[in-house]
């Protein structure tokens, strides 16, 4: 349980809960249950199954120059609940090896998926080489998992001449096919980053690519069987398994536009709220690839963490959902007026913008990466006047916005690159401290990706399309068809590859390229290439 001087603690640490709601609902807060990842009772080495209990595959995430996390769910009827597993602790052996054919085992061990954990594992192996790439999989009785695919991150000191990645989000599953993934795997990637928006909440609707199994998510059951569909396609299963991911959540994880403990619907009970996001966050912990260190404990998670690769990169996953103030001006697209540019406003929360500045400082990388989920730059999306800016997005938080690209000019941080997700479209940003004045110095660069398939089919080019660049002159690209990023980074060029698929609603649709550009190291501003 969430006793209450571990409630006082996480409001004292920005956990999530704010001081207003712990005063108001102390007692039904310090009720809602938080993970026990302690093992008790009998543990079964086998267990009569009804099928195959490798059915949402395998994945890896987390890598660092020596370990990696291994992932995987026991669930031989997913859509379920408890996933058609008994509700009995099972073992289950894993092995890394050095071949696909897994015959030269260089670390196994024992892990045990308990019904608490919905029979996940998530193994953290060490002692592994850096800059490698190793192959790993389960077994549990006599059920064998697919064969995934990992690697280790290069030395913390080394300066490796490539890395190859790809970042996506929004992969709304009623809204089309994940053939984003079936051209994502051809691509030979060292890593994927996932912004958000990993499962969406709704409830099953008709008429669309295919259904959601279920009501609008609230229980924990809800939430495991959602993102158990999931990871039931096949595509997404590939290419899980072909490298280690890097995942961080937006809104639809838990509600859509949800800021801290507030929802966007009105009357919503907050202490009632906050338990749904501790099943929220639960569910997702379960699904993902990630650490110990990001077990939730109640309706708090902590998620903002550092991935170095070597001193090429390093990469500062955020979280701009679990600490931020309510959006201003009643989340509508607005002005930057007094409510926008309140210096109370903030996306990240006192502790993790304190704890991004010190990562930031320390980095000794070439390329800095904020890995995170809602567009920085600020974009004016009406045409003509009034101008008008996504309160949801950063400039909902301009006075803070400012501050941390003035903060990236004046300590000269190195080569700062933005990566984001959330609005279903593709964008190039050229960002200043203050984006409506053309004439200031460029200081870093954002790549903001579209959805994998959320929105369905976009247009080949927007309506809007010349208003949007004649009016921001931070936009160098922008697109709204569906696809990912593909990126190349050395030491000396960051090159960012927008794919496209022509089709989502129709299996095996072609992906192309429809525009690539460079950031040279050293030298702020991006070029088309």
């Amino acid at each position: 349980m969430l006793d209450l001087s571990n409630l006082r603690a996480a409001v004292r640490s920005e956990g999530g809960v704010s001081r207003r709601l712990f005063l108001a609902y102390g007692a039904a807060l310090a009720a809602i249950p938080s993970l026990d990842l302690r093992v008790e009772g009998r543990v079964l080495r086998r267990a009569p199954l009804a099928g195959d209990p490798f059915t949402l595959g395998v994945a890896s995430g987390e890598p660092t120059e020596t370990g990696v996390v291994l992932w995987t769910r026991l669930a031989p009827n997913p859509l379920v609940d408890g996933g058609g597993m008994p509700r009995e602790n099972l073992e289950v052996t894993w092995e890394v090896a050095d071949d696909e054919g897994m015959k030269n085992v260089v670390r196994h061990g024992t892990a045990v998926a308990t019904p608490q954990l919905a029979h996940s594992v998530h193994v953290e192996v060490e002692g592994l080489k850096p800059d490698h790439w190793y192959f790993y999989r389960f077994r549990t009785g006599d059920a064998t998992s697919p064969v995934g695919r990992t690697r280790t991150t290069p030395e913390r000191a080394s300066i490796p001449e490539k890395l190859r990645l790809a970042f996506a989000s929004c992969q709304h599953w009623e809204q089309g096919l994940f053939t984003a993934y079936e051209h994502m795997a051809k691509d030979d990637l060292d890593l994927v980053f996932h912004l958000g928006d990993y499962i969406y909440e709704y409830a099953g609707r008709d008429k669309l690519v295919r259904k959601h199994h279920g009501k609008k998510l609230a229980s924990l059951e809800d939430y495991r069987a959602r993102h158990a569909q999931y990871r039931t396609d096949r595509l997404l299963q590939v290419m899980h398994a072909r490298c280690p991911w890097v995942v961080t959540w937006d809104d639809h994880e838990f509600e859509n536009n949800y800021a801290n403990d507030i929802s966007e619907r009105k009357g919503v009970d907050p202490a009632a709220f906050l338990e749904i996001r501790a099943n929220a966050y639960q569910a997702y912990y379960e699904m993902m690839p990630l650490r110990r260190k990001s077990v939730p404990q109640g309706p708090n998670m902590k998620i903002y963490r550092t991935l170095p690769y070597g001193r090429l990169a390093e990469f500062q996953v955020l979280d701009t959902r679990q600490y931020r103030t309510d959006q201003p001006n009643g989340d509508k697209p607005a002005e930057l007026n007094d409510d926008a540019l309140n210096p109370k406003n903030t996306i990240l929360g006192a502790e993790q913008a304190g704890w991004l500045k010190g990562a930031l400082l320390r980095s000794p990388a070439t390329w800095n990466v904020l890995a995170q989920q809602v567009m920085m730059g600020m974009v004016d999306t009406a045409a003509g006047e009034p101008k008008k800016y996504s309160m949801d997005q950063w400039p909902g938080y301009a006075h803070e916005r400012m501050k941390l690209v003035q903060f990236l000019a004046d300590r000269k941080v190195p080569n700062p690159v933005i990566l984001s997700g959330d609005i279903h479209s593709n964008w190039v940003n050229d960002l200043r401290v203050d984006d409506r004045k053309a004439e200031a110095p460029v200081v870093a660069t954002e790549f903001v990706g579209t959805s994998i398939t959320t929105g369905g089919n976009g247009p080949v080019e927007p309506k809007n399309h010349d208003s949007i660049l004649a009016e921001n002159p931070c936009v160098k690209f922008y697109d709204r068809q569906r696809g990912y990023v593909r990126c190349v980074v050395t030491p000396k060029s960051w090159r960012s590859e927008y794919v496209v698929v022509a089709d989502v609603t129709k299996p095996g649709a072609p992906a192309v390229e429809k525009a690539a550009f460079v950031v040279e190291a050293g030298a702020a501003g991006v070029k088309k290439a």
